[in-house]
Protein backbone atom coordinates (compact mmCIF):
# COMPACT_ATOMS: atom_id res chain seq x y z
CA UNK A 1 0.00 0.00 0.00
CA UNK A 2 1.49 3.42 -0.93
CA UNK A 3 1.70 6.43 1.83
CA UNK A 4 -0.45 9.58 1.35
CA UNK A 5 1.28 13.09 0.44
CA UNK A 6 -0.19 16.58 1.02
CA UNK A 7 -2.08 17.38 -1.95
CA UNK A 8 -2.53 14.37 -3.35
CA UNK A 9 -6.18 12.20 -3.32
CA UNK A 10 -5.71 9.61 -0.59
CA UNK A 11 -6.87 6.04 -1.60
CA UNK A 12 -10.36 4.63 -0.18
CA UNK A 13 -10.11 2.45 2.67
CA UNK A 14 -12.74 0.83 4.75
CA UNK A 15 -12.28 -0.06 8.44
CA UNK A 16 -14.37 -1.50 11.46
CA UNK A 17 -15.51 0.93 13.58
CA UNK A 18 -17.85 1.89 16.31
CA UNK A 19 -21.02 2.84 14.26
CA UNK A 20 -20.51 0.04 11.99
CA UNK A 21 -18.05 -0.09 8.69
CA UNK A 22 -16.54 3.48 7.69
CA UNK A 23 -15.39 3.79 4.25
CA UNK A 24 -13.30 6.89 3.45
CA UNK A 25 -15.14 7.66 -0.08
CA UNK A 26 -18.75 7.87 1.98
CA UNK A 27 -17.12 10.89 3.52
CA UNK A 28 -16.82 12.40 0.02
CA UNK A 29 -18.31 16.03 0.09
CA UNK A 30 -17.13 17.25 3.84
CA UNK A 31 -14.13 18.02 5.76
CA UNK A 32 -12.43 14.77 7.47
CA UNK A 33 -10.31 14.92 10.32
CA UNK A 34 -8.61 11.95 11.31
CA UNK A 35 -6.49 11.20 14.24
CA UNK A 36 -4.55 8.57 15.43
CA UNK A 37 -3.87 8.09 18.86
CA UNK A 38 -1.70 5.09 20.65
CA UNK A 39 -4.41 3.75 22.57
CA UNK A 40 -7.78 3.79 24.26
CA UNK A 41 -7.95 4.85 28.05
CA UNK A 42 -4.69 6.17 28.43
CA UNK A 43 -3.83 9.81 30.04
CA UNK A 44 -2.95 11.41 26.65
CA UNK A 45 -5.46 9.72 24.10
CA UNK A 46 -8.17 10.36 26.73
CA UNK A 47 -7.41 14.08 27.05
CA UNK A 48 -7.35 14.38 22.93
CA UNK A 49 -10.20 12.17 22.06
CA UNK A 50 -11.77 14.66 24.94
CA UNK A 51 -10.69 17.77 23.18
CA UNK A 52 -12.25 16.97 20.01
CA UNK A 53 -15.21 15.79 21.69
CA UNK A 54 -15.41 19.30 23.19
CA UNK A 55 -15.32 20.87 20.31
CA UNK A 56 -17.62 18.30 18.04
CA UNK A 57 -20.26 20.97 17.54
CA UNK A 58 -17.56 23.86 16.15
CA UNK A 59 -15.63 21.34 13.77
CA UNK A 60 -19.47 19.90 12.09
CA UNK A 61 -20.55 23.33 12.07
CA UNK A 62 -17.43 23.40 9.91
CA UNK A 63 -18.99 20.91 7.74
CA UNK A 64 -16.25 18.97 9.48
CA UNK A 65 -16.44 14.92 10.23
CA UNK A 66 -14.14 14.03 13.45
CA UNK A 67 -12.95 10.26 12.69
CA UNK A 68 -10.47 8.83 15.93
CA UNK A 69 -8.05 5.63 14.79
CA UNK A 70 -6.24 3.24 17.46
CA UNK A 71 -5.19 -0.67 17.11
CA UNK A 72 -7.87 -1.41 19.85
CA UNK A 73 -10.00 -3.76 19.02
CA UNK A 74 -13.59 -3.01 18.15
CA UNK A 75 -14.86 -3.58 21.97
CA UNK A 76 -12.36 -1.54 23.16
CA UNK A 77 -13.13 1.26 21.14
CA UNK A 78 -16.79 1.16 21.58
CA UNK A 79 -16.04 1.01 25.68
CA UNK A 80 -13.78 3.76 24.81
CA UNK A 81 -16.21 5.94 23.03
CA UNK A 82 -19.28 5.52 25.55
CA UNK A 83 -17.19 6.33 28.72
CA UNK A 84 -16.56 9.38 26.83
CA UNK A 85 -19.14 10.21 25.58
CA UNK A 86 -17.50 11.00 21.82
CA UNK A 87 -20.07 12.22 19.30
CA UNK A 88 -17.89 10.66 16.69
CA UNK A 89 -16.75 7.18 14.92
CA UNK A 90 -13.59 5.50 16.31
CA UNK A 91 -12.14 2.81 13.94
CA UNK A 92 -10.40 -0.22 14.99
CA UNK A 93 -7.33 -0.69 13.40
CA UNK A 94 -5.95 -3.94 14.59
CA UNK A 95 -4.57 -4.93 11.26
CA UNK A 96 -2.59 -1.90 11.17
CA UNK A 97 -3.94 -1.17 7.13
CA UNK A 98 -5.16 2.36 8.07
CA UNK A 99 -2.13 3.24 9.93
CA UNK A 100 -0.03 2.02 7.43
CA UNK A 101 -0.93 3.78 4.83
CA UNK A 102 -0.91 7.07 7.03
CA UNK A 103 2.51 5.69 8.17
CA UNK A 104 1.99 6.42 11.54
CA UNK A 105 3.67 3.34 12.93
CA UNK A 106 6.92 4.20 14.66
CA UNK A 107 9.75 2.98 16.43
CA UNK A 108 9.37 3.56 20.14
CA UNK A 109 11.32 3.50 23.06
CA UNK A 110 9.11 2.65 25.61
CA UNK A 111 10.88 1.89 29.30
CA UNK A 112 14.45 1.02 27.61
CA UNK A 113 12.61 -1.37 25.06
CA UNK A 114 12.36 -0.70 21.31
CA UNK A 115 8.49 -1.11 20.25
CA UNK A 116 6.29 -0.28 17.24
CA UNK A 117 3.58 2.05 18.31
CA UNK A 118 1.22 4.60 16.74
CA UNK A 119 2.89 8.11 16.67
CA UNK A 120 0.30 10.27 17.47
CA UNK A 121 -0.91 12.06 14.18
CA UNK A 122 -3.50 13.95 12.51
CA UNK A 123 -4.67 14.37 8.95
CA UNK A 124 -6.82 16.73 7.20
CA UNK A 125 -8.50 15.03 4.10
CA UNK A 126 -10.82 18.16 1.91
CA UNK A 127 -14.51 16.66 0.42
CA UNK A 128 -12.81 15.40 -2.45
CA UNK A 129 -10.70 12.98 -0.56
CA UNK A 130 -7.21 15.31 -0.94
CA UNK A 131 -4.92 15.35 2.32
CA UNK A 132 -4.73 19.23 3.12
CA UNK A 133 -2.76 18.93 6.01
CA UNK A 134 -1.11 16.55 8.24
CA UNK A 135 0.30 16.98 11.88
CA UNK A 136 2.81 14.93 13.29
CA UNK A 137 4.23 13.96 16.66
CA UNK A 138 1.51 15.83 17.90
CA UNK A 139 1.73 17.74 21.50
CA UNK A 140 -2.18 17.60 22.46
CA UNK A 141 -2.84 20.49 24.69
CA UNK A 142 -4.05 23.03 22.15
CA UNK A 143 -4.05 20.88 18.79
CA UNK A 144 -8.05 20.17 18.47
CA UNK A 145 -8.36 23.86 19.00
CA UNK A 146 -5.41 23.85 16.13
CA UNK A 147 -6.79 21.52 13.99
CA UNK A 148 -10.36 23.60 14.49
CA UNK A 149 -8.37 26.62 13.17
CA UNK A 150 -6.99 25.08 9.88
CA UNK A 151 -10.53 23.09 8.76
CA UNK A 152 -12.12 26.81 9.16
CA UNK A 153 -9.19 28.25 7.12
CA UNK A 154 -7.85 30.31 9.49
Amino acid sequence: MTSIAIGQPVPDFTAPSTAGQFSLAAQRGRQLVLYFYPKANTPGCTQESQDFRDLAAEFDAADAVIVGVSRDGLKAQSNFRAKHALPFELLADTDERVCRLFDVIKEKNMYGRKVLGIERSTFLIDGDGVLRREWRKVKVAGHAAEVLAAVRGE
